[in-house]
Parts: C-alpha cells; structure tokens; sequence
C-alpha cells in the first residue's frame, strides 16, 4: 500500500479511513485529527491552562505530547493509586516521559489521602473498579481547581467514548447520555471537562505513541479482570472489521441527534447537586459525597 499524502510505503492501514500513510504522513493525520476534534467541538483555547490526567497509559501520554507541540499550556496529573508492583510502574513511566520533555507534573499519592486502592478494596463489598474511578475523578477535578485551571483533559478516544455510550444506552442511563461528550462545561464546582482524542481510535493512538516513541505502562491493573467495559470494546472491535467507520458514524449522530435529547430530559428531571458537608465537593447522594464516604470507611473498619 502506498501512502495516501505522498505515495511513499504505507506503514498504517486505516480501513476506516480507507487509506494509509507513511509515519511522517501519519503523524500529520493524528495531529489534524486532534486539532479537529478541538475545534468542532470548542474544547478549548491557546489562553487555557489545561489539566491532563497521566495514567501513563499511551492514549493519556500521547495526547499530553500532541497538545505540548500544539503549544497549548499544559500541566500532568497523575494520581498515584499505591496498587503494588502497578502504581510505582505507571508512575515511573510518567516521571521519566515529563522529563524528557520538559513537561510540569503534579502527583497526587492517594495512600497520604487515606484512599489507597488496595486498602478501599479491603473495606468495599462493591467492585473495586467503580470506587477506584469514582476516587481518581474527584482528584482530578479538586486538583484542577485548587491549582487554578481551567479545563481538565483526559486520554478517552473513540474506543472509550463508543464503549461508554454502548453501555449507557444499554441500561438507557438518561444522566449519563445527557452529558456524554467531547466537553462538558464547568458548573455546580466541576471544571470543564474535554476528550480531545475522541475522533481516534485506540490503534490510531497507539501507531502515534510507537511512531513518536513512547514510552508507556500497559499492564493491566490487577483488580480490573472481567470487567464489562472491555468485553464491549471487544464486541464494537468485531463490528467496526466488518463494517469500517461504523464507530465514528454511531458515536457522532448520538452527539447530534442523541445528546440534546436526553440533555433535555435531565434538565427538567435530574437530581440537585449540594456541597458536601465533609469536603465541599458536589454531591446528589445526601449530605455526603462518596470519596468521603470510602475514605472514612478506609479509617473506621467495622468488623
């Protein structure tokens, strides 16, 4: 296969694309796709201060260095779990690929939080995986407001985003629909939320993280086996083989078509946000929210 850009050998095919391009043309593509995605869906400015949360994974890792060479103004967060053998990896990877490019980073370490995730596992009955998301959000938004930015960025690309709202419409989760998206703007004490690598694949991202040599952590956490979430990834794997763009094709008519629909219903049936009365952070789930509930019962063990 030729190059589409410059006729020279193709080293990525993209089916979806119906195309294929050499490395110096691919890196362009993923670069105008990214550019793309932040303007038709009015992420963000070059007058932002931007928040990315480093899991040391490559889509997170490859979409901290794709914004640097934008020059947009970008800072890493990564939030130490304290998972053995997982957390010091992941961290390691982050530190050494935040230095070698002259990137800032903020490190939450969750075990001086009380909330190590091995400590959390101990003391929930429920998965692991929902309390360890619902702990690494609530950082990542009090880190980016303490600090004073003014977007926070997440690594979630088309695999992510088509696996979460296949999801959510399974269980016709109306909440969840009605703010699922490229962006979701700051209110009620949350900051403005965005997805930059929504219009690319986890292969797309992954070809860009090898061609531009990244480094990453790719162990999977211990405590994730059987989760659903990768068994639908599997499943829209499957279907976008045989049907090329269907991902891309679904996931935009829900942001035009889908999206406004249950964004209405919500504003007129959604539950109220209150401050939590431990920490201020919101919360629909009483005078308490959730982070604080886990942390407190991480403390006080009810044997």
């Amino acid at each position: 296969m030729k190059c589409k850009r410059c006729k020279a050998t193709a080293v990525v095919s993209l089916p979806s694309h119906n195309t294929g391009f050499c490395p110096d043309c691919f890196k362009l593509f993923f670069s105008r796709q990214v550019e793309r995605g932040i303007h038709e869906q009015k992420l963000f400015t070059h007058e932002d201060r931007i928040l990315v949360a480093l899991s040391g994974g490559k889509d997170s890792l490859a979409l901290m260095l794709e914004l640097s060479r934008q020059g947009y103004n970008v800072t890493g967060l990564h939030i130490d779990l304290a998972i053995p053998v997982s957390s010091p990896a992941a961290r390691g990877v982050v530190e050494r690929f935040c230095a070698l490019h002259g990137l800032p980073l903020i490190v939450k370490e969750m075990a001086n939080e009380g909330l190590a995730i091995p400590a959390v596992k101990e003391r929930l009955t429920r998965p692991i995986c929902s309390a360890c998301g619902k702990i690494k959000r609530y950082y990542f938004n009090k880190t980016a407001i303490d600090e004073g930015f003014t977007v926070l960025a997440t690594g979630h690309n088309l695999d992510d985003e088509v696996a979460r709202l296949f999801s959510n419409t399974l269980r016709w989760d109306a909440a969840y629909l009605s703010d699922q998206g490229p962006g979701l703007d700051s209110e009620d004490g949350f900051t403005r939320k965005v997805k930059p690598l929504w219009r690319l694949t986890e292969f797309e991202t992954a070809n860009y993280a090898f061609l531009m040599g990244i480094e990453h952590h790719y162990a999977p956490c211990p405590y994730s086996k059987g989760a659903s979430f990768t068994f639908y990834k599997t499943l829209w794997q499957q279907l976008e083989e045989t049907m090329p763009g269907r991902k891309l094709d679904f996931y935009q008519g829900f942001l035009e078509r889908g999206r406004p629909a249950f964004a209405h219903v919500e504003a007129t049936t959604g539950m109220t946000l209150a401050p939590c009365e431990t920490c201020g952070y919101p919360t629909s789930s009483g005078s308490t929210c959730g982070v604080c509930r886990i942390r407190d019962a991480v403390a006080n063990p009810k044997d």
